[in-house]
């Protein structure tokens, strides 16, 4: 398998007219906006191109959007954002059908307290016990359970009891400033394992492409180019939504690689983390730069 290594997205902009760009890895890692995706930006929008991003945040696109012009990406850069989060909201506004399934009305809250604005609103309740839910929200770990072992007990009464685990974020891991941390997807795969049900937003499942391609309203798939770090989620999902994916490769998989942020894999090393994957995408770049 041989996936062509660009040095910047120049070099394929002129086939699409709207990309869809991942978040964490791609322009920022929990700090400040990297200085070439800024820059990679501006040329996008000095093009006439159409941007919009795609996060797995399971909060409300609305904090997406702060968070990334406190970090150095102005709102005049792109076109909009849309959310896990957001398009999970979408979902319980119109009663989970059909994307959550019959939930009942109230929760077990899997994230830190002040996590759970998702639902302000509408018609569902947090419950202080398993017992007393009926399904599980699975926002992130906390302080208060930090790793799976701590959720064992919880999720295994929660599986004997059929409820579903609605996962707002289906992200096994991130990389925060250089530290690994699991994520929503994490809590959901392992409730799989046990048994139980999970319900997700976010990518790579369809919804969260369907309303992108809503908002950037380009009609042709083929013009369309989804960038992310994530081989599970961004390149499977844009596989899914029947459009081309850019690689980067110095995020998620940098480790994996060999790599630093900005240094170009090795081609046969990239090949067979695709080929695992059975995955491939139009290309790959070390980082979104132009």
């Amino acid at each position: 398998m041989n996936i062509p290594i660009i040095s910047g997205l120049a070099e394929l902009s002129d086939a699409y007219d709207g990309f869809i760009l991942d978040v964490w890895g791609v322009v920022h890692q929990g700090g400040d906006a990297y200085g070439e995706a800024v820059d990679c930006l501006h040329q996008l929008r000095a093009a006439g191109k159409r941007v919009i991003f795609l996060s797995n945040a399971p909060r409300r696109a609305a904090k997406v959007g702060d968070s990334l012009e406190e970090k150095g990406i102005a709102r005049a850069l792109h076109d909009g954002v849309l959310s896990s989060g957001e398009a999970a909201r979408f979902s319980f506004e119109a009663g989970g059908e059909p994307v959550l399934g019959k939930l009942g009305k109230r929760y077990f809250l899997l994230a830190t307290p002040s996590d759970d604005d998702l639902l302000y609103g509408l018609d569902y309740a947090p419950s202080a016990t398993v017992a007393e839910a009926d399904f599980l929200l699975a926002i992130g770990l906390s302080d208060a359970r930090p790793d799976l072992a701590a959720h064992e007990a919880l999720l295994q009464d929660a599986a004997s009891r059929g409820l579903t685990m609605v996962c707002v974020n289906p992200d096994r891991e991130v990389i925060r400033l250089g530290t690994r941390e699991l994520c929503a997807g994490a809590l959901a795969a392992r409730y799989e394992q046990m048994g139980g049900a999970a319900a997700y937003v976010g990518k790579p499942h369809p919804l969260v492409y369907r309303l992108s391609l809503d908002m950037l309203g380009i009609a042709q798939k083929a013009r369309v180019l989804a960038v992310g770090d994530g081989m599970e989620t961004d390149i499977s999902g844009a596989k899914i939504a029947g459009i081309d994916s850019l690689l980067v490769t110095g995020g998620l998989l940098a480790e994996q690689l060999g790599v630093s942020r900005l240094d170009s894999p090795e081609p046969a090393a990239l090949a067979e983390i695709c080929r695992q994957a059975k995955q491939r995408p139009r290309a790959a770049i070390p980082a979104l730069r132009w």
